[in-house]
């Protein structure tokens, strides 16, 4: 058993070595080995950001989405409401131009020295 500790203690010693070797190696491995990580970091980094960028840019796309939901529903109410006051003065024009007439018929003496009274208080008032 001693003879196995002490065989298990050299593969060890020279383990330590050969990684310490490694680790104290020349110069340029060092640099090859630092290179290669950073490259491996900063690609780590564009990945990270470009999956970042994708979450926001589908983010926005929701928004924008919403938002021009919600404006075409405010434009299609708007529209139905404008249609509908269009209508109802369309309504009150024709009601109050067929009232003028059945006026007019019923009394036709009134209607025209009313309009005669009106057409001289307007040119007395265009002729200043």
């Amino acid at each position: 058993m001693k003879k196995t500790k002490s065989k298990r203690r050299t593969f060890m010693a020279e383990e330590n070595k050969s990684q310490r070797g490694s680790a104290t190696g020349d110069p340029e491995n060092k640099f090859e080995s630092s290179k290669m990580h950073a490259r491996k970091a900063a690609e780590d980094l564009r990945d990270a950001a470009g999956a970042v960028a994708g979450e926001y840019r589908g983010k926005a796309e929701q928004a924008w989405n919403d938002a021009r939901g919600k404006a075409e529903k405010a434009w299609t109410d708007a529209r139905g409401r404008a249609e509908d006051v269009l209508g109802d003065a369309k309504t009150r024009a024709r009601t109050f131009q067929e009232d003028a007439e059945q006026y007019v018929r019923e009394n036709p003496t009134k209607a025209i020295f009313t309009a005669l009274g009106v057409g001289f208080v307007l040119g007395l008032i265009f002729r200043r």
